[in-house]
């Protein structure tokens, strides 16, 4: 492993990461991905799960994010649908309220016009004393503005881009430390540490992409015995997970007094996410958890709309994340850019390329400004490709969800239908190779718990780089959500027993 030279080395496997590996490789280049845990368990599997635009990032007058953000929406719907689909809010206003009804409609124009749409539909204004929307809510709210954007399993879209550049030749290495990177005879020279194992390993790469994420600046102290850098503010985001509050499929934005917004979005069908905090976070990212602050915040902000409050003890699931956005000096963490910034560092040979900010709606976007800088530097190999690109398992039409949903209970009629769709939610049409030549529901296996068998654990495994019930509960599903400690700990003694197999 130590003879080959990498035109890429990338650090870090969440979004950005795993993006750049797979649109690097796709061009051909050569490339190497080291991730020090499993991939998206930092920020990546920590976000609020939108494909969006940013409505909220044009009182802030980033018009190029915005604008940026509303083009992807469309092309990454059509790129992964099963783990990608269209999500309507629903914006309650009321008179008196936080921003009036002129800006909200001047906010929602741009929103439809700055972006292409094509697929979604336009923005709308609901009477919320007749519409469905306004039954969940406090009778003080008789307007509403509804509009779209979109929702996606953030952790999938990690793997999946890890699962594609493997697929297309790239060395991707879980688990594997960086603990050392320096620049020798025009070369980077990297030495990393398998976490699980203890191996040692060596590596060459002409380029490095320091995609860290929280840790960006870490590794530059760390790996590159660089003392001074500063460039990330790390703020952190809480969400909760509550039973369900409401029946009707589309979501709520929820405007705060204090001109935070927050929202309340159907989860995994029994459930309601809320969230998210803004506040700025100066502790071991690997650390973080909601506050007492937090949870009490997300609570008091819900039931100031809900008719029926959100209490802590409706909580069922919380989990926290730190973005780690650019620092450019904004007073308040709602305030700082969500925008992504590409520094490069050293011109000839070995450069270094560090990524800092970003948000999973233009990680693809990121990935080929960053094989623009990557170019420059050592040669540009390849077009752009992604744009229309499928990841594994969405490659079917951009709204023939439920005709794969039929299809695979034609193939497999002892599927339930609940069963089916979650199945083609996770794995499009590589639901296929998951069940193989299974003829009954005994077929798939032991069953852990809700319908979580044996079958979709070792697809995992396999394929996906699973090794603990962590990486499967969390990660790869959220099956954590109906499984209980003891089924659980029983798929932890399960895994531990299986051989890692993904490559």
């Amino acid at each position: 492993m130590g003879r080959n030279i990498y035109d890429i080395f990338v650090i870090g496997g969440g979004i950005n990461g795993c993006g750049i590996a797979r649109d690097a490789v796709g061009r051909g280049y050569t490339v190497a991905l080291a991730e020090m845990n499993d991939f998206a368990s930092g920020t990546s599997s920590g976000a609020t799960k939108l494909i969006h635009g940013g409505l909220r990032y044009l009182e802030h007058y980033e018009f190029r994010l915005v604008r940026e953000s509303l083009m992807e929406r469309e092309i990454l719907w059509a790129m992964a649908p099963h783990i990608i689909w269209p999500l309507r809010f629903v914006l309650p206003y009321h008179k008196g309220g936080i921003r009036p009804a002129w800006l909200i409609r001047l906010g929602l124009f741009l929103y439809d016009h700055l972006g292409g749409r094509k697929l979604l539909p336009p923005t709308s204004v609901l009477d919320m004393r007749s519409d469905p929307a306004g039954k969940p809510l406090k009778a003080l709210f008789s307007k509403a503005f509804e509009y779209s954007d979109g929702w996606v399993d953030d952790a999938r879209m990690v793997v999946l881009n890890a699962r594609d550049a493997a697929d297309k030749g790239a060395l991707i290495m879980p688990r594997t430390k960086v603990v050392s990177a320096r620049r020798e005879n025009g070369l980077w020279q990297i030495e990393t540490i398998d976490t699980v194992t203890g191996r040692n390993d060596s590596h060459q790469a002409r380029m490095l992409v320091n995609a860290a994420g929280p840790w960006v600046d870490h590794v530059i102290r760390s790996a590159f015995g660089q003392n001074e850098a500063h460039h990330v503010r790390l703020v952190q985001g809480s969400h909760i997970v509550v039973k369900k509050k409401f029946d009707d499929v589309r979501a709520y934005f929820f405007q705060n007094p204090d001109n935070r917004i927050i929202f309340a979005i159907p989860y995994e069908g029994d459930f309601t996410l809320i969230g998210t905090t803004d506040r700025d976070y100066t502790a071991d990212p690997r650390d973080v958890r909601i506050s007492e602050e937090e949870t009490v915040y997300l609570c008091n902000a819900a039931s100031e709309y809900f008719k029926e409050p959100v209490r802590p003890e409706d909580i069922v699931w919380t989990y926290s994340a730190v973005r780690p956005l650019y620092d450019d000096g904004a007073s308040k963490a709602q305030e700082a850019t969500r925008d992504y910034v590409l520094k490069l560092e050293g011109e000839g040979a070995a450069p270094l390329l560090n990524v800092f900010g970003g948000k999973l709606t233009t990680y693809r976007r990121l990935s080929e400004h960053a094989l623009e800088k990557i170019g420059a530097a050592i040669g540009a190999k390849g077009a752009p490709w992604t744009a229309k690109s499928h990841l594994p398992g969405g490659d079917f039409a951009v709204k023939g969800y439920e005709a794969e949903v039929a299809k695979l209970k034609r193939r497999y009629s002892f599927l339930a239908d609940r069963h089916a769709r979650r199945l083609v939610r996770r794995y499009g049409t590589k639901a296929e190779a998951l069940l193989g030549d299974a003829r009954g529901i005994d077929d798939l296996g032991r069953l852990f718990g809700g319908d979580l068998y044996e079958a979709e654990v070792t697809y995992l495994v396999e394929q996906e780089w699973a090794r603990h019930a962590e990486d499967v509960l969390w990660r790869r599903t959220k099956d954590g959500l109906r499984l209980s400690k003891e089924q659980a700990q029983s798929l932890e003694e399960y895994m531990a027993a299986m051989p890692a197999m993904a490559g």
